[in-house]
């Protein structure tokens, strides 16, 4: 039986829980952003601390809070100098929700 992860996130931290176990990454510390992908992309995020978290882009695309609270905590981290890699596939994927909540507000307000 395949479950499909349950994506959360708080003040600074997004977190992907499967049916055993939660992986929580903090944004302000992250190292290192990889975009993988594949039948099940997937992009991983690795903070300071050594927590991991994969999580399905298109969720972030679904979901606009949630790929604003993470890219809030990693433009932090590139400020900082701690993320090292992966601004790349994060300024790809900004592209990418912005445009699909463009269309979602075109498509609302009947100018699609």
């Amino acid at each position: 039986m395949l479950c499909p992860a349950r994506v959360s996130a708080g003040g600074n931290w997004p977190a992907s829980r499967r049916l055993v176990r939660e992986h929580r990454v903090r944004t302000v510390l992250l190292v290192s952003v990889r975009c993988l992908d594949g039948v099940s992309p997937r992009l991983v995020l690795r903070d300071a601390r050594g927590g991991r978290v994969g999580i399905d882009p298109h969720v972030l695309v679904r979901n606009p809070q949630l790929w604003f609270r993470l890219d809030e905590g990693a433009r932090k981290a590139a400020a900082d100098g701690s993320l090292r890699c992966g601004t790349t596939a994060l300024g790809g994927l900004a592209r990418r929700v912005d445009r699909e909540t463009a269309h979602a507000v075109f498509r609302v307000s009947g100018l699609d």
